[in-house]
């Protein structure tokens, strides 16, 4: 962008030249105001809450422990209690930025004050000097800065405690304030610390799963991040489930018409938790399936039984490697899998591929509001219908 297709620049230009008006500089003022926050209510309710429970406890418990006759609590707190609290998932807010940024950022401040004295210029040394050493040692957290202007510029009460201010208050009050913070959110069951759970493939290899093969990767992330060169507020990895998230709904979008209903196999094949394994495995023979439904009288899901389930049964052998056996009257519902992963009648074409894909599943049970199954979900049924949708696209 040049100096005059810039905002600012068509500003000043048509400022020398006299014709400045609104209409030029609001553009640029826009750029001044707050963006609307995505917070819900919930969530606003529950910040405040936190705050409150983290700054009380945290006081209290500190003011406990040390007495009132030194520093006992330090106001960078508070800053660290918003971002415990009201946004959890922020890379600033996790334990070792909490506890190791404050950490660090008063040993700074304090050897810098007993280097340079308690000044203006030894305090925007302390500062320059903690963002350094934040970032090599991934613990930013930006109430760190106020922590070492503290021990620069605290008065005489944290002059007097040099080192031990490192400990106490800045340990202390950090470590009581994240285990308010791990109780609080674990209890409202927010992910705390927040970390992406690893995606491990099924069989066990270093491959990606088949829906990021085709996806969004690490690496192409890895790459725009390190373009960019600047610290964002996220996650890694929750920006890459963000982006899949929008993938799947732009999908989602272009073949929203399809759904599951419209593809699954409605007449199909039930068993009992009664059924012998011998019926089952005809079953499976006859009419070339891999798996069906375990269900009660009512038609309500129990479990499902497959192939493998047939030949492997669920007890362990020696060093731990299951048992290869096939008992023909062996009852259906003692080696069923009983956590199932369904599908629902309206779930979309794109919510299904990521079943399949992500979560290595070859079949899936279609359930109605009552739980009764009303159909079932094949990777063969899933793959015409891809074909099928691909292929109208290109007429």
């Amino acid at each position: 962008m040049s100096w005059y297709t810039s905002p600012w620049g068509a500003c000043r230009w048509q400022f020398i030249s006299g014709d400045l008006s609104v209409n030029a500089v609001w553009p640029w003022l826009r750029r001044f105001v707050p963006a609307p926050q995505r917070l819900g209510r919930r969530e606003w309710l529950y910040a405040c809450i936190g705050v409150w429970l983290g700054i009380v406890g945290t006081e209290w418990a500190a003011r406990t422990l040390l007495g009132v006759s030194a520093p006992w609590f330090i106001a960078p707190m508070g800053a660290s209690a918003v971002l415990l609290f009201a946004v959890p998932a922020s890379p600033l807010a996790q334990p070792w930025p909490i506890v190791g940024g404050n950490m660090l950022a008063a040993l700074i401040g304090v050897l810098v004050a007993q280097w340079l004295g308690h000044s203006g210029l030894a305090a925007a040394v302390a500062l320059a000097l903690t963002i350094g050493f934040m970032v090599k040692l991934r613990c930013v957290h930006p109430p760190g800065g106020a922590v070492a202007l503290t021990a620069v510029l605290g008065g005489d009460a944290v002059a007097r405690l040099g080192l031990e201010f490192v400990l106490a208050p800045v340990a202390l009050d950090s470590v009581l304030l994240v285990l308010i913070g791990l109780v609080f959110n674990t209890a409202l069951r927010r992910r705390y610390p927040h970390r992406q759970p690893e995606q491990l493939s099924l069989q066990h290899t270093h491959d990606l799963t088949p829906n990021e093969r085709v996806g969004v990767q690490p690496g192409d992330l890895d790459a725009i991040l390190a373009g960019r060169g600047e610290l964002l507020d996220i996650d890694k990895d929750d920006l890459r489930e963000i982006v899949q998230q929008v993938e799947q709904r732009a999908y989602q979008r272009r073949f929203g018409t399809i759904r599951c209903a419209d593809i699954m196999s409605r007449d199909i094949y039930e068993v009992t938790p009664h059924t012998p394994m011998g019926e089952v495995w005809q079953l499976l023979q006859q009419h070339h399936i891999k798996a069906v439904p375990v269900v009660r009288g009512d038609g309500v899901l129990l479990g499902i039984v497959s192939l493998h389930d047939c030949v492997a049964s669920h007890a362990a052998g020696p060093g731990g490697t299951p048992q290869i056996v096939f008992d023909s009257r062996r009852a259906v519902g003692e080696i069923m899998t009983s956590e199932v992963i369904c599908a629902t009648p309206q779930q979309g074409l794109a919510e299904l591929v990521a079943l399949f894909s992500d979560a290595g599943r070859h079949h899936l049970p279609v359930l109605d509001a009552q739980r009764r199954v009303v159909g079932m979900l094949t990777q063969s049924d899933m793959l015409a219908a891809l074909f099928r949708s691909g292929l109208e696209q290109a007429l």
